[in-house]
């Protein structure tokens, strides 16, 4: 997902954050590095161009962004917790061999679970969204 900085700085306003440096740089790195980034990715990747952002508050806008909606966690098998920019419904293919994440769009497959958990009627359970990860690998194995 590519955003300019405008866009950036537009989605933290529609959030309801105020746009600080941090808050922009680590919203722009999971946009841009696009392949479901780790924390420590997001680290590297901006301390190329702002070095004085500390890794404590890396984690600290990583959560802030998630508890906001402008991004959401993806925990894969091996319970490393990535993170995606893209807050459309969609589902994951996982590849655990080399760790490669793909965003999976089906809308017939989002009506059909939607569907299936209307019928099963569960009690005193609200579902706000249902995210699908499908394991596999990949034949190709490229990244």
């Amino acid at each position: 997902m590519k955003l300019n900085s405008e866009q950036i700085n537009q989605k933290l306003k529609d959030a309801g954050l105020k746009v600080t440096p941090q808050r922009h740089a680590i919203l722009e790195a999971v946009c841009r590095l696009g392949n479901h980034p780790t924390a420590d990715m997001v680290i590297d990747y901006i301390r190329r161009t702002h070095p004085g952002i500390a890794t404590g508050t890396v984690y600290k806008v990583l959560d802030t962004l998630v508890d906001n909606h402008l991004v959401r966690r993806v925990k894969t098998d091996k319970d490393a917790m990535r993170y995606d920019a893209i807050m459309e419904s969609h589902h994951h293919i996982y590849c655990a061999e080399t760790e490669r994440i793909e965003d999976y769009f089906d809308k017939d497959l989002d009506e059909m679970l939607q569907a299936y958990f209307q019928k099963k009627n569960l009690h005193n359970f609200k579902i706000e969204g249902i995210f699908l990860q499908i394991n596999g690998n990949f034949n190709d194995n490229s990244k």
